[in-house]
């Protein structure tokens, strides 16, 4: 399974973007999906979470109210959809995926992580 994330890009301070990770290979039905983020000099920060059945969702404090998680299960994709977007956004972003079901604060857990896009949000 490979992980392809897209989406990142450079937007003004307030702006929004899409990020979306979708899953080839193997197809597997019952996934847990994470979106981590890592800036420069700063250790990795699990943002956001959902399960496969789509029933339970996590966001870090710094997130909430401005990301949403969501998922297309049929396509094997899950979006991140980033709102009001600050300068403390700007990071790469990572998707990962957990063949168990639910999702983790622990990067390392995941079966599968893709290779990362860059958001950059300018001030």
């Amino acid at each position: 399974v490979q992980l392809q994330a897209s989406g990142g890009g450079l937007v003004q301070a307030g702006g929004s973007l899409r990020l979306s990770c979708a899953a080839s290979g193997r197809a597997y039905s019952n996934i847990g999906w994470g979106w981590f983020r890592q800036a420069p000099g700063k250790e990795r920060e699990f943002v956001a979470g959902i399960n496969w059945r789509n029933t339970r969702r996590y966001y870090a404090d710094s997130v909430k109210g401005r990301f949403t998680i969501s998922r297309e299960n049929a396509k094997n994709t899950v979006y991140l959809q980033m709102n009001s977007l600050r300068p403390e956004d700007t990071a790469v972003y990572y998707c990962a995926a957990r063949t168990s079901g639910d999702y983790d604060s622990d990067y390392y857990s995941y079966d599968y992580r893709g290779q990362g896009t860059q958001v950059t949000v300018s001030s």
